[in-house]
């Protein structure tokens, strides 16, 4: 949508009446749809904003192209201030082919990141790491784009509205956090959720604080305006809070015994619509008003006459299909270590690529806690972020980057840690094209490390890959030897996949020899270790190396042990594993993660289900102990899966 300049706006009749329009647009898609929802013909959730017009058709007046906003799950009024056509929001709402995302995001998911709407979100506050993504982008581009992050204000209570405004403070981003407050987190009054005033929060933010009146479209406008123009000219972030009220419960169906009439009835008196026509001519609202209705009735029409999506499409846009990648030969040159992998690869996608930057908790300064990343800060300026400990708004960071068409690479310290973020992995970067129909995509990197064996304990030693993989739309890679890092990790970065490069520190210092600087490994495919033909032993990361070793040593005892490394988890290269077992007809899982439900048991099933007339033996898995990582030397010994069980596992398997 291009900018309207809203200067003296009261004095500007052309503008007042678009406004108007704006806003009755709104109030009649959202009455409409909860006609619909009432007939059965919006299938899902439905959540209006219903006397919340004002805020955000006022808050989007100055936006642009270049422009963001991020929504919440109260989000049409959002999309269509910005821009977003009605007949696909119909279309979408009703499950439909022809909605704004081919039926597959629905009314808490709607979004169009074409137009700058990255989406209504159905996980309160997570929109506002998205939208410090998308500001990152903003700034590094330099082209004066700003990102309006809409929030209720029952989001000040989450975790990540506190991550994403602390890191905007911090990297002084062109944001506006806008909090549409209508005094209710759901069924829960504001003052029972909160003790402290966004007022007061901005101040401990170190941000500047605006208040409006949220349910007067001018003052709205006027005020976005004039801090948009701030940003442009480079500003830091602002906390704008617009006090205004929904109508409509929580949700459609909602029973609303939380609030009384009279309040309700108080409030609709403050109606924005008649607020504003009352200053115009009333001829010309009762066109617009007409021209709005019969704008709706062509949308609601069309959207009800078209198909619902294919059940063959089922499994279209959970990612982007991949390049072929050719396997490349074996490196010849001069001996490097796995860390000087990690540095060179990010070193030569940053010095390649502008739209790359780096961003993770002392990957700057500190070069990173492993010293992986020293360096490249003074080298790229701005392209290598320090953030706060903050992992929701690290990855946040990286999804709305990546949405926004730059190419992250952010890095959670110790991969334990993705619990405390799992949300903007499992949510947000799987999800989002699957979502948005196709609309986006999402280059984003997670880099993060693991490793037991050196006592770290429970909270930084876990093999979590098996959980990872499980989410559709996540690409999971775990290398295992210097070359394969340098040319997985280039390959990560240029993927247009969310992937998760899990790399095991105590192999930051293995050795070996170093590729050519345009060296690519091909995500999703394994490597053949050693050629056997007696039992297929198959891991990854670290255990390789055990794996080849125990192969080795058998190979004296009449064994012979063909070794895979997966180098992918997610997807897996099950046409080797089977291609392997059909000529051994024994298969052996090994890896440091617990035993149970890892990857091991996916192997298994494949056997059974498509390898099963090649299996002459039981399929045997070597894993972790099922219990936490425990700390004594004596103990993570015994959880840990070591090469006497592996042989043993094998020579069981030989037997068979």
């Amino acid at each position: 949508m291009t900018a309207t300049v809203a200067t003296e706006l009261s004095a500007d009749p052309a503008a007042l009446f678009e406004m108007y329009r704006r806003m009755r647009l709104i109030r009649q898609f959202e009455d409409r749809a909860s006609r619909l929802y009432r007939t059965n013909e919006i299938p899902g959730f439905l959540h209006l904003s219903i006397g919340q017009e004002a805020s955000a058709v006022g808050a989007c007046w100055p936006l642009d192209d270049r422009d963001v906003v991020t929504s919440t799950h109260r989000g049409h009024g959002h999309c269509i201030a910005k821009g977003l056509d009605v007949t696909g929001m119909f279309a979408e709402l009703m499950g439909r082919r022809t909605g704004t995302c081919q039926g597959r995001g629905g009314s808490m998911h709607i979004a169009d990141p074409r137009k700058g709407i990255f989406g209504a979100n159905g996980i309160v506050a997570a929109g506002l790491p998205i939208a410090t993504g998308a500001a990152t982008a903003a700034q590094l581009r330099g082209d004066g784009g700003v990102v309006l992050a809409f929030f209720g204000d029952g989001a000040v209570a989450q975790g990540m509205f506190h991550e994403a405004v602390n890191l905007a403070a911090v990297w002084q981003l062109p944001v506006i956090f806008c909090c549409e407050n209508n005094h209710y987190a759901e069924f829960s009054a504001a003052a029972d959720q909160h003790r402290a005033t966004l007022a007061d929060r901005a101040r401990g933010y170190g941000i500047d604080y605006a208040h409006v009146d949220g349910n007067d479209v001018v003052a709205v406008a006027d005020t976005v305006t004039t801090l948009v123009a701030k940003l442009r000219a480079g500003a830091g972030p602002v906390l704008l809070e617009a006090e205004t009220y929904r109508w409509h419960g929580h949700y459609e169906g909602d029973p609303e015994r939380y609030r009384e009439p009279e309040e309700l009835a108080s409030w609709k008196e403050r109606d924005p619509l008649p607020r504003l026509a009352s200053r115009l001519d009333p001829g010309r609202i009762a066109e617009i008003d007409l021209e709005i209705d019969v704008l709706i009735e062509k949308a609601v029409a069309e959207a009800k006459a078209a198909e619902e999506p294919a059940p063959e499409t089922l499994h279209h846009y959970v990612g982007v299909p991949r390049e072929p990648v050719a396997e490349p030969p074996e490196p010849t040159g001069e001996i490097f270590r796995t860390m000087d992998a990690v540095h060179d690869a990010l070193d030569y996608e940053l010095g390649s690529d502008k739209g790359v930057f780096v961003a993770g908790i002392d990957v700057g300064a500190g070069g990173n806690v492993f010293g992986l990343t020293r360096g490249l800060a003074e080298k790229y300026p701005g392209r290598v972020r320090d953030t706060p400990i903050s992992e929701s708004a690290v990855v946040g960071v990286g999804v709305g980057a990546a949405m926004a068409g730059m190419r992250p690479v952010v890095e959670l310290m110790y991969l334990d840690f993705i619990g405390v973020c799992l949300d903007q992995l499992m949510n947000q970067a799987a999800k989002l094209r699957f979502m948005t129909g196709g609309a986006v995509t999402l280059p984003l990197v997670v880099r993060t490390q693991f490793g037991a064996g050196k006592s770290s304990g429970s909270q930084h030693s876990q093999s979590l890959e098996a959980l990872l993989a499980h989410i559709p739309g996540l690409t999971v890679v775990m290398p295992s030897t210097p070359s394969d890092t340098y040319g997985l990790l280039r390959a990560a970065i240029r993927d247009p996949n969310p992937v998760v490069f899990i790399e095991n520190r105590l192999l930051y210092g293995r050795k070996g020899p170093r590729p050519e600087p345009g060296h690519l490994i091909p995500l999703g495919k394994a490597a053949i270790r050693r050629e056997g033909t007696d039992v297929t032993l198959v891991s990854y990361s670290k255990l390789v190396h055990d794996c080849v070793a125990v192969a080795e040593q058998l190979a004296g005892e009449g064994i012979s042990v063909e070794v895979i490394d997966l180098r992918t988890i997610a997807p897996l290269d099950t046409e080797t594993v089977l291609r392997s077992l059909a000529k051994t007809g024994r298969l052996v899982v090994a890896h440091q993660a617990v035993e149970q439900f890892g990857v091991g048991a996916e192997l298994a099933a494949l056997a059974a289900e498509e390898g099963f007339w090649t299996l002459d033996a039981p399929v045997i898995r070597v894993g972790a102990a099922a219990t936490p990582a425990p700390y004594a030397p004596s103990l993570e010994r015994e959880w840990l899966p070591s090469p006497d069980r592996i042989a043993a596992a094998v020579r069981r398997s030989a037997a068979a």
